[in-house]
């Protein structure tokens, strides 16, 4: 009879989740799959807004990526306007946009993923946290408090607070920069690049600790999606979108933000609030990519920082002749963005364009319909917006970074799971990779690695790898769920001790009430 293991909750993501693993009657995995629970519907309660609060409304989306929702709301509002924004609004968003990267990467990379990565996935799960990694490694901890703390700083200082800030509005920016404050940021500099290349050499040296890992997790050829710098440079502001396949070949590149429908399409899933973004012309079977540190890194030919462009020389020499495909150098990519982002902080404050106190445009309703894009720290961010004459919204499209991924993250959660519970040196699926690849997924070789405990218990450790598949993507969970009526809905009615006496279902429409005692 076919069992079911649950990793309920999932631990150390943004948002509540739990990943189920069915084994068939021998034991083996069948599948594996991630089930987002809760359901933010953003798109849902924005329709009849006046537009103009859709930035400080779509930024309470999440409290951990709050500028990204700002930026891209406040880019497609711009459109409806038909503003072009003063030069000096654009360079202070690009900075607030770098804040909020290097404060998110930080948290990520030194907050979620450490404890794994310094103190080791089989580490007891009550020391396998930010307060063992603390004890164990204080000058870690302490580097990423402060480089968190660097950029909610700069975040407050341009903005006003940290958290949900409405500096940014349709058409720039509410008030210009000081010298005085940018002084402040620029004295700061020095000691966090400093941190930030410190912990990125930790890295480097425990890689070879990690050759399971880097083989299963998630490791298979895919698409890259990202905005296109100039020359190929990282981009997180502007610029066309575009994809590329595992060969680098330009799937697209599409100049005009309001036509990304035409080459990405979505699917909700049966089983979570997440929605599925896929490659139109290939489908949602082939046509998978993933967007992030690592997918930015795969498409760009440079950063265009003296320090990044060093770094990111390394993080190519993992696959010399190609992209590299591990999920698990998501963390090494977050490391080299958080250099690239000093770097540029430090660049925009030299420019004395940045200083100009024109910072606004303003004007009413002159589009019908707008799309704003920009890179968050987890990847392409979309906001597509319709207004009626009045300049109400009527429609609101939120294509979110997390979702982007959710189809590679299922892919990779099954050939974790092959790997870690069955021994499987690939995932065995068979299908052909995605984005005209013309390879199987799952090919990543490797020892087996399996590993059964006594009684039939799968160890601990094992399914911490699991969950750490899902930990490389730093999912966004509260962001990126807004797939309504598509997974089944239960309640359960409990006695104080736990005995279930009564459930009420709803599925595909269907109720169902059932006492049980």
């Amino acid at each position: 009879m076919p069992t079911t293991i649950a990793i309920d909750p999932v631990t150390r993501i943004e948002g509540h989740a739990r990943i189920t693993i069915t084994l068939d009657d021998q034991g083996r995995v069948e599948d594996c799959r991630l089930h987002v629970t809760q359901l933010r519907g953003f798109e849902a309660f924005c329709v009849g807004r006046p537009f103009a609060e859709m930035p400080s409304l779509t930024a309470r989306t999440c409290g951990i990526c709050p500028v990204s929702h700002l930026l891209a709301s406040a880019k497609a509002c711009d459109e409806l306007l038909a503003v072009r924004i003063p030069p000096a609004a654009r360079l202070l968003r690009q900075l607030l946009n770098y804040g909020q990267l290097v404060q998110s990467h930080a948290l990520s990379f030194f907050h979620l993923a450490s404890p794994d990565l310094l103190l080791g996935m089989d580490a007891a799960p009550e020391q396998r946290n930010l307060f063992g990694l603390a004890a164990a490694r204080p000058e870690v901890a302490k580097d990423g408090i402060a480089l968190r703390r660097f950029g909610q700083q700069l975040i407050e200082r341009l903005a006003g607070k940290r958290i949900h800030p409405d500096w940014v509005v349709p058409g720039g920016v509410s008030r210009p920069l000081s010298r005085e404050t940018a002084a402040a940021i620029r004295a700061e500099l020095p000691a966090m690049l400093t941190a930030a290349q410190n912990n990125l050499e930790r890295l480097q040296e425990v890689l070879p600790n990690f050759t399971a890992e880097i083989a299963h997790f998630a490791n298979f050829p895919s698409g890259y999606l990202a905005l296109a710098g100039e020359a190929g440079r990282l981009e997180y502001y502007d610029g066309p979108l575009r994809l590329v396949d595992q060969q680098g070949r330009e799937l697209f590149n599409e100049p005009e933000a309001l036509h990304y429908h035409r080459h990405l399409a979505e699917q909700s899933e049966p089983d979570s609030y997440l929605k599925s973004p896929y490659y139109r012309p290939l489908g949602p079977d082939d046509g998978l990519y993933r967007v992030g540190p690592l997918a930015r890194l795969n498409a760009a030919a440079s950063c265009g920082t003296p320090r990044a462009d060093q770094a990111l020389a390394g993080f190519k020499e993992l696959a010399p002749g190609g992209p590299v495909t591990s999920s698990f150098h998501y963390h090494y990519a977050r490391l080299i963005e958080i250099i690239h982002g000093l770097e540029k902080i430090e660049l925009l404050l030299a420019d004395d364009t940045i200083y100009d106190p024109r910072v606004r445009a303003t004007a009413g309703a002159n589009a019908p319909e707008g799309v704003g894009i920009c890179e968050a720290p987890r990847g392409t961010l979309i906001h597509h917006y319709q207004i009626d004459e009045q300049g109400r919204i009527s429609a609101v499209n939120m294509v979110i970074a997390t979702g982007h991924n959710s189809l590679a993250i299922q892919q990779g959660l099954q050939q974790a799971a092959r790997a870690f519970i069955n021994g499987d040196p690939g995932d065995n699926t068979g299908s052909e990779g995605p984005a005209g690849t013309g390879e199987k997924r799952g090919q990543s070789g490797g020892a087996t690695v399996g590993e059964i405990g006594e009684n039939g218990n799968i160890r601990e450790g094992l399914l911490n790898r699991i969950e750490a598949v899902l930990r490389c993507y730093d999912p966004c969970l509260s962001c990126s769920t807004h797939a309504l009526g598509q997974m089944p809905l239960a309640v359960e009615l409990r006695r104080p001790g736990g005995e279930l006496i009564g459930q009420l279902t709803r599925d595909n429409d269907k109720v169902e009430s059932k006492l049980t005692a």
